[in-house]
C-alpha cells in the first residue's frame, strides 16, 4: 500500500480516450513526409510534436519542421471525432473530488489542445493544468509534474502520477513520483488495467489517499 496527497494525470491515453485522432493526425504527417505511420507512433506517445518531428524527420530544415509541427496541432485542434473520456474516469475525478483529494493534468499538448480535448471528453478543466504552452522542457523531463505538485501545494515525492506512455512514466519518476501505469507501459511502480481499476485500489485517508498497489 502506498498513500499519496494527490494525483496528476496525464490526459491522453489516460484520462482522454483519443487515439483514433491522434493515430489520424500523424497519418496524414506520415503520408506528407513518406514515413511509416506505425514507427511514428512507436516514437510520438508523451511528446510534443515539436520535438518529435525533428526526431522523425532530420532531413526537413528548421522551418519545414516547425511549420509541421503547427499544422499537426491545428488539425488535432479541429478534430474531437470520437474523442470521449477514459473507461473510469469521470467516476474517479467525481470520487477525488468528493473525497477533497486534490488532482491536476500534465500533458504534452498545448494548452489550446488540453482544452479542445477534454471539453470533447466532458472532462471540466481543472484549476492547475499544466500544458506544454506553460513550460519550457516536455516529458521525459519532470518539469510538467513538478510545476503541477508546486501549484497544488503538495510535495512531488507525495503525488501519485497516472501515466501511460514511456515518456511520462520516466517523467513521474524522476519528479519523484509513485506512478501508475496504464497499458502496461513499462518501468510504473504499478500497473492498472484502466482508471476504473485504480479506483477500485483507492480509498480516502485523513490526509490523502491510500493505494493498494499490489495485483488483485
Amino acid at each position: 500500500m502506498a498513500d499519496v496527497s494527490a494525483v496528476l494525470f496525464d490526459m491522453d491515453g489516460t484520462l482522454v480516450d483519443s487515439d483514433a485522432v491522434v493515430s489520424r493526425a500523424w497519418l496524414r504527417w506520415c503520408r506528407l513526409r513518406g514515413l511509416d505511420h506505425a514507427a511514428v507512433m512507436r516514437v510520438t506517445p508523451g511528446r510534443p510534436a515539436r520535438e518529435t518531428i525533428p526526431e522523425l524527420a532530420p532531413w526537413l530544415s528548421a522551418e519545414e519542421q516547425a511549420a509541421d509541427a503547427a499544422a499537426l496541432l491545428d488539425f488535432e485542434r479541429a478534430d474531437v471525432e470520437g474523442v470521449v473520456a477514459a473507461h473510469g474516469a469521470q467516476a474517479l475525478l467525481a470520487a477525488l473530488d468528493g473525497w477533497g483529494v486534490p488532482w491536476a493534468v500534465v500533458t504534452s499538448a498545448d494548452r489550446p489542445l488540453a482544452l479542445t480535448r477534454l471539453a470533447a471528453a466532458g472532462i471540466a478543466a481543472p484549476a492547475v493544468l499544466v500544458t506544454i504552452s506553460e513550460i519550457e522542457r516536455a516529458k521525459p523531463h519532470p518539469e510538467g509534474y513538478l510545476t503541477a505538485a508546486a501549484l497544488l501545494g503538495v510535495d512531488a515525492r507525495k503525488t501519485l502520477v497516472v501515466e501511460d506512455a514511456p515518456a511520462g512514466v520516466l517523467a513521474g519518476k524522476a519528479a519523484g513520483s509513485l506512478v501508475a501505469g496504464l497499458r502496461a507501459v513499462p518501468g510504473a511502480d504499478f500497473n492498472v488495467a484502466h482508471l476504473a481499476d485504480l479506483h477500485a485500489r483507492a480509498s480516502r485517508t485523513g490526509t490523502g489517499l491510500r493505494l493498494h498497489t499490489a495485483a488483485s
